[in-house]
C-alpha cells in the first residue's frame, strides 16, 4: 500500500464524462455519500462528451435501445428541475432515408420494434413527405444516392452534451459529491474475497467499497488494471463543419442516409457533416482530422445536399472524438462477472451521451438495490458475450 494514502471514498467513479456524471448524481440522490468522481483531464468535456455532436433519437432495432431512449427521454424532462441546467433537448426529429427495398424493410422492422416498445409516433415517410421533411435533399440522385422512402421520429432530435455533463456535476456536488481533475488511476487492489478495496492513483491511493469504471473508450484499460477483461475498443469519428451559414433551418431535422450512414445537422449555425470514419493503424486513440475525408465528405454533401455547393469547410473548425464500441454495439451495464463491487457502464457505442440520463439511473439502483427497477437491463449484463447471448446488431439503426 502507498504510504501517500487519500481520504477514503464509498464509491470511486473513474470517469467524469456524461455517464460517469449521471452516476454520480444518482448515487447521490440515492443518499450515498462519499462518492468521488475523478478524471485524468484537467477540466470537464476533454473526453468523449465534450466531441459529440448532440443527436437524440429512439430510433434504433432493438428493444432495449429503445427503452434506454424512452427512460433518457423522460429524465431528460425533468432535468431542469433536478439540476437547474437546460439540457437543450430540442424534439425536431430524425429523417432516415433510404435507397433501396432493402433499406426500407430494415427500417419497417425496425419501426415494429419501436411501435412494441411505445414509440408509436415513429412512421414510415413517402418521398413527397421527405420532401416537406427537408426540402434541401436531392431525392432524384443517382445509383445509392437515390431517395425511394424512409422514417421519421418527431421526437427524436438533439441534445446539448456539455449541458447535460455541467447540470449533472453541478448537481452532484450540491449533494455531497466529489470531482477531481487530472487524476490518473494506476492501479487496484483486491482483497482475498476479489472485491476491490483500493483505487491506486497519481495522486495517492484511495480507500473504496466500490469502483464504477465510466472510462468511455478507455475503459478497457481501466479494466485491465483491474484485471478485468472489458470487450471495449475505440472507434474515431469525425465532424466535418461549414463556415457559417443560413441557408439550412435550425429546425431542421437530423437527417440520414441509410445507405452510407452520411448524415447532416445544423448546429449554432453551422451545418455539421459526418460519415463513418476509418481508424488510425496502429493508433487507435489518436483524432486526427483527415483532409482527404474532409474533402470527400463535403463532395457527398454538394452531391445529395446542393444548397450547401458555395458553403465552404471551415477546417479549423472540424474535430474528432471516440466511440467506445462493444462487439455488439450495446451499452455494458452491471457488476463485472469476476468481480462484484467493480461496476461497469462502458460500450455505449455512440450513444453514451443520449442514454447517460438513464444509465446513471440504472446503475444506481443496481449498485443500491442489487438490482434495475426503471428498466429490466438483462441484455446489457456484462456476461452475456461469454455467454452467447450479444444482442443483435442492425447495420442501419
Amino acid at each position: 500500500m502507498s504510504g501517500n494514502a487519500r481520504p477514503s471514498a464509498s464509491v470511486v467513479i473513474v470517469g467524469g464524462g456524461a455517464i460517469g456524471a449521471s452516476v454520480a448524481y444518482q448515487l447521490a440522490a440515492r443518499g450515498w455519500r462519499d462518492v468521488l468522481v475523478v478524471d485524468r483531464g484537467w477540466r470537464p468535456g476533454l473526453g468523449s462528451t465534450g466531441a459529440a455532436t448532440g443527436g437524440f433519437r429512439a430510433q434504433f432495432g432493438t428493444a432495449i435501445n429503445v427503452r434506454l431512449s424512452l427512460l433518457a427521454r423522460e429524465r431528460l424532462a425533468r432535468f431542469e428541475d433536478e439540476t437547474g441546467v437546460d439540457p437543450g433537448y430540442a424534439p425536431i426529429g430524425y429523417l432516415w432515408l433510404a435507397g433501396s427495398e432493402a433499406e426500407i424493410a430494415a427500417l419497417r422492422a425496425a419501426r415494429a420494434v419501436q411501435h412494441a416498445e411505445g414509440l408509436r409516433e415513429a412512421i414510415e415517410v413517402s418521398v413527397e413527405e421527405i420532401a416537406r421533411l427537408n426540402s434541401a435533399v436531392r431525392l432524384d440522385g443517382r445509383e445509392r444516392d437515390a431517395v425511394i422512402g424512409g422514417a421519421f421520429c418527431p421526437t427524436d432530435g438533439f441534445i446539448r452534451p456539455l449541458s447535460i455533463l455541467e447540470g449533472y456535476l453541478g448537481a452532484a456536488r450540491r449533494l455531497g459529491a466529489r470531482v477531481e481533475w487530472s487524476v490518473e488511476v494506476t492501479g487496484f487492489e483486491r482483497d482475498p474475497r476479489d472485491r476491490i478495496t483500493r483505487v491506486r492513483t497519481n495522486r495517492g491511493d484511495i480507500a473504496t467499497g466500490a469502483v464504477v469504471n465510466a472510462a468511455g473508450a478507455w475503459a478497457a484499460a481501466v479494466g485491465s488494471l483491474a484485471g478485468i477483461d472489458i470487450p471495449v475498443v475505440p472507434l474515431r469519428r469525425q465532424v466535418a463543419v461549414t463556415a457559417p451559414c443560413a441557408l439550412l433551418p435550425q429546425t431542421m431535422p437530423m437527417t440520414i442516409f441509410a445507405s452510407d450512414g452520411f448524415h447532416f445537422r445544423v448546429r449554432d449555425d453551422r451545418v455539421l457533416l459526418l460519415r463513418p470514419t476509418p481508424g488510425v493503424p496502429g493508433r487507435p486513440f489518436d483524432t486526427p482530422v483527415d483532409p482527404e475525408w474532409v474533402a470527400r465528405t463535403a463532395a457527398i454533401a454538394h452531391e445529395r445536399v446542393p444548397i450547401l455547393r458555395d458553403t465552404p469547410i471551415d477546417t479549423p473548425a472540424c474535430w474528432a472524438g471516440l466511440y467506445e464500441m462493444s462487439p455488439d454495439k450495446h451499452a455494458i451495464l452491471g457488476p463485472a462477472s469476476d468481480c462484484e463491487n467493480f461496476y461497469l457502464s462502458n460500450g455505449s457505442s455512440g450513444h453514451g451521451v443520449m442514454h447517460a440520463p438513464a444509465l446513471g439511473l440504472l446503475l444506481a439502483e443496481i449498485m443500491s438495490d442489487g438490482r434495475a427497477s426503471s428498466l429490466d437491463v438483462t441484455a446489457l449484463r456484462p456476461s452475456r458475450f461469454a455467454e452467447g447471448a450479444a444482442n443483435s446488431v442492425s447495420e442501419l439503426l
